[in-house]
């Protein structure tokens, strides 16, 4: 059995930062890709960033530049670190792992941006 647990979200003033992490636990063998997902009321879950395992990283064209994704695999843990936030980065964010052959998503945490 493996579980993803995500923290980090919050309320943050619009050109704030937040970290955000996920970490796996339970029975796994190698980690693939990593990534982070977001979804804001009334819209579709949309990727936002990734890492394959040779550390490979791309982006949502929304948030070049502001976010940076990173994972740590000695702790099975992958990190999305978040600047100049906008107001239109609300959202629940959840992780995302393909391990073995699955995929496994965390419980997700939220983010607001507001003044």
């Amino acid at each position: 059995q493996v579980q993803l647990v995500e923290s980090g979200g919050g309320l943050v003033q619009p050109g704030g930062s937040l970290r955000l992490s996920c970490a796996a636990s339970g029975s796994i063998s190698s980690i693939n890709v990593m990534g982070w997902y977001r979804q804001a009321p009334g819209r579709r879950r949309e990727l936002v960033a990734a890492i394959t395992g040779s550390s490979s990283t791309s982006f949502d064209d929304s948030v070049k530049g502001r976010f940076t994704i990173s994972r740590d695999n000695a702790k099975n843990t992958v990190y999305l670190e978040m600047n100049s936030l906008k107001p239109e980065d609300t959202a629940v964010y959840y992780c995302k792992m393909a391990i073995g052959s699955y995929a496994y998503w965390g419980q997700g945490t939220q983010v607001t941006v507001s003044s």
